[in-house]
């Protein structure tokens, strides 16, 4: 009788609400929400393409342009685009109450971990140098010449063995790789064209073509648990260096010889889309490459909701926001890992772009569980191109990740935060 009589008082209460006033305290309590704590997982920024010139250049009529800086490192360029990238962080993050909007006084509350190559602490650098600025923020990376398991896969003992990892490839593409060739045929013909530099009619001969690639697909015992080889994969390659140079801010006649402008270089990075959806977006795969960094990104989130000190977890307790800077291979692993998803104008689906980062944000709601938003964001084609200042006015482009695992159909398509723990396996840490 007594829980009866609760309700009973509860209804008519309610009821006794005007539905204007109801919708007023609705919105009121939005208003009480607020950021508590931001975890971004980024990819670092512009670099130079991995192989060295001589290498590319036996797949091409003319030479590939000359970089500013060695293969595979981060470009002066490509570094002043992620200090603008920091500063709009900073902006973003004063907007909503998370941090002041300048000064130094936060930079005890940035927590920034980089891996070690030189393109990622440089990244790392030039956000902390965007973010807070003359504040001397420390870069945390586990040091050169070593392996930082966050960002690479743990040791062989612990990870998915590589047959296992060639099966669930061929589950994907089949025994065959060579019917990729055809699936795949007319971006291949658009690339070849690119890299002979000749017209519709024919192409010469040239040292290699990517016809004379022969795919494959076998187990392996390195850095990938298996390799996927051939011409759509070195194809791939290509066209991630040919927006490389369009990034880079290259002249139009530079890029791709003159032959390639924005929309054609957009298009031809559907290889490599489809590259990477197979070699870093099967799941068993991802699994295997990521687990262990979804396991310290679930741990940091903990920390930041419980509010004590969590085992495995980045940074302090009183952080407020946490850098992650690593590759594309890092953020295509953990969105497979969450089903996570999302398309930007200029890049094709998925595309783990250059100095683009899947950010988790931390929001406290009165009266409601705490809650979780996930969104992709990552400058345009055109700001990174023209090197365009970044501000609450312009800012980077961005798209709201829905998490079929937990999100809700609400604004920024929120999980409740107990909701998004079963998802990244709070269990397993």
């Amino acid at each position: 009788m007594k829980r009866l009589s609760h309700w009973s008082v509860l209804a008519a209460a309610v009821c006794s609400i005007p539905w204007w006033a109801m919708g007023a305290q609705a919105k009121k309590q939005d208003s009480d929400e607020h950021l508590r704590f931001v975890l971004i997982l980024t990819r670092h920024g512009v670099r130079s393409p991995t192989w060295a010139n001589a290498r590319l250049n036996e797949y091409s009529s003319q030479p590939w342009p000359e970089w500013p800086v060695g293969p595979g490192l981060l470009t002066p360029h490509g570094k002043q685009l992620m200090t603008l990238f920091g500063g709009y962080y900073r902006a973003d993050f004063a907007r909503r109450g998370l941090l002041s909007d300048s000064g130094c006084a936060d930079a005890q509350d940035v927590y920034i971990r980089a891996d070690t190559d030189e393109r990622t602490v440089e990244t790392a650098r030039g956000l902390a140098d965007g973010m807070l600025p003359g504040c001397k923020a420390e870069v945390h990376s586990v040091g050169a010449g070593a392996d930082d398991e966050l960002f690479h896969r743990l040791p062989t003992s612990r990870q998915l063995d590589s047959q296992v990892a060639y099966s669930a490839l061929s589950g994907r593409i089949g025994m065959n790789p060579q019917a990729l060739l055809t699936a795949y045929k007319m971006p291949l013909d658009a690339m070849q064209k690119v890299l002979l530099s000749c017209a519709q009619a024919s192409c010469p001969a040239a040292a290699k073509t990517l016809a004379g690639v022969q795919a494959s697909l076998t187990p392996a015992t390195g850095e990938h648990l298996a390799e996927l080889k051939g011409p759509l994969s070195t194809a791939a390659t290509f066209a991630e260096n040919l927006q490389l140079e369009y990034l880079e801010g290259m002249p139009d006649a530079q890029l791709g010889w003159g032959s390639v402008n924005r929309q054609s270089m957009i298009s031809l990075m559907a290889l490599h889309a489809f590259s990477s959806d197979i070699v870093q977006r099967t799941p068993a795969i991802a699994r295997a490459q990521a687990g262990n960094l979804l396991s310290v990104i679930g741990s940091t989130l903990d920390q930041a909701e419980e509010q004590k000190p969590i085992p495995r977890a980045i940074g302090t307790v009183k952080d407020k926001v946490v850098f992650l800077v690593g590759h594309d291979t890092n953020i295509s692993n953990i969105a497979a890992l969450l089903d996570a998803h999302w398309l930007v104008d200029g890049y094709q689906r998925d595309d783990a772009a250059l100095g683009g980062a899947l950010v988790f944000e931390l929001w406290q709601r009165p009266g409601r569980p705490d809650a979780l938003r996930v969104y992709y964001t990552v400058q345009t084609l055109e700001q990174m191109r023209d090197t365009s200042p970044l501000s609450l006015q312009a800012p980077p482009a961005k798209a709201v990740v829905f998490l079929p695992g937990c999100s809700k159909a609400e604004d920024g398509a929120p999980c409740d935060w107990s909701d998004f723990q079963k998802l990244a396996g709070a269990e397993n840490r």
